[in-house]
């Protein structure tokens, strides 16, 4: 009886210790949408990665539907106080933090999902983005720019767009990135800055004639129950730029920081499928409810590019040495990169 309590006590004082080992780090994430968001859902791959393969010395807890902050901007600036540790925004957003990276929105410079991918997975480029955010923020540490949900399209309630002639005199829907609102403009639409959960009034009420969304997005808000027209012009890659706290990141021990870095790339890899895997299902709910959906020709895709070319031209004039520089590196980039897949294509056709 005395050698069953001596190895009770024992393996209750092993338990308390392993209890005291583990969850050594909490990872507070706010996301400002709802649980059935894929943002949310790539959440819950990172989660269950960062968890299970620290042997629960890392939790992950998520905040969803502004729980913990309203809007982007307040949710970065928690991280960077270090009030919260990971939160997903979108590259112009980060923008405000880091000038050059507004140049990475500019309007058709990445022509299709291969392409995209290339540049973002490109190393040297990558860390020496992660490395100016850094610097320029003072604690946010840019973990990857993923897929937030596809191509930017233009989608209208009432007028058909089939050239850049039909946007004349739209009011549209756009995120407040200053590049985003210029495209409008240049294309002779208004454009409108609208916060996301206000969108579907906006549309419902006559507010504004259209949005500037991807598919997925406007079917999964229920955006296309106003929405009747859609042009598939993919005049901007929806970037999600992940953001951890750098303080966070640098207190775990390197074993944790590769878990890390392992449920970040798998977030990755779910959150570049995600628009592929759903826009057939959101094209064909888009279509039950009298939507019509036009694939622009070569042509018609070459005028939007022509029509939006003063952007481009305005931010070239408009930007200082350094933005100059790093707009003329990520082209770079995305020229290399649709040489690499040409050259992969011809190999696989041989």
């Amino acid at each position: 009886m005395k050698l069953k309590k001596i190895v009770a006590n024992s393996l209750l004082m092993l338990s308390v210790s392993v209890i005291a080992q583990a969850a050594n780090y909490k990872i507070t994430v706010p996301i400002v949408t709802n649980p059935d968001s894929y943002n949310y859902q790539s959440l819950l791959v990172f989660k269950n990665i960062a968890e299970s393969h620290s042997n629960g010395e890392i939790t992950v807890d998520i905040y969803p539907s502004g729980q913990l902050c309203g809007n982007a901007k307040e949710c970065l600036a928690g991280v960077q106080s270090g009030m919260f540790d990971y939160f997903q925004t979108t590259v112009p957003e980060l923008a405000y933090y880091w000038k050059p990276m507004e140049g990475f929105d500019l309007p058709y410079l990445l022509p299709n999902d291969r392409v995209a991918e290339c540049v973002y997975d490109d190393k040297d480029f990558m860390r020496d983005v992660r490395e100016n955010v850094l610097k320029q923020t003072n604690g946010l540490r840019l973990m990857m720019i993923s897929n937030s949900g596809g191509w930017r399209n233009i989608a209208t309630t009432k007028k058909e767009v089939h050239s850049p002639e039909d946007v004349k005199g739209l009011k549209l829907r756009t995120v407040p990135a200053a590049i985003q609102q210029k495209l409008v403009t240049a294309l002779g639409g208004s454009p409108t800055p609208i916060a996301w959960p206000e969108v579907y009034t906006a549309l419902s009420t006559g507010m504004v004639d259209g949005t500037k969304n991807g598919i997925v997005d406007i079917v999964q808000m229920k955006f296309h129950e106003s929405l009747k027209y859609i042009i598939l012009d993919g005049h901007a890659y929806m970037g999600g730029a992940w953001i951890m706290n750098n303080d966070k990141f640098n207190s775990m021990p390197d074993n944790l920081k590769k878990v890390i870095v392992d449920a970040v790339s798998a977030q990755n890899q779910y959150l570049r499928a995600y628009p592929k895997w759903k826009e057939y299902d959101a094209y064909e709910e888009f279509k039950k409810t009298g939507g019509k959906i036009y694939n622009p020709t070569d042509k018609e895709k070459e005028a939007f590019k022509t029509m939006s070319a003063s952007v481009t031209d305005n931010y070239i004039k408009e930007s200082n040495e350094e933005s100059k520089k790093w707009l003329e590196r990520f082209e770079n980039v995305v020229k290399a990169c649709e040489i690499r897949i040409a050259e992969d294509d011809k190999s696989a056709l041989q």
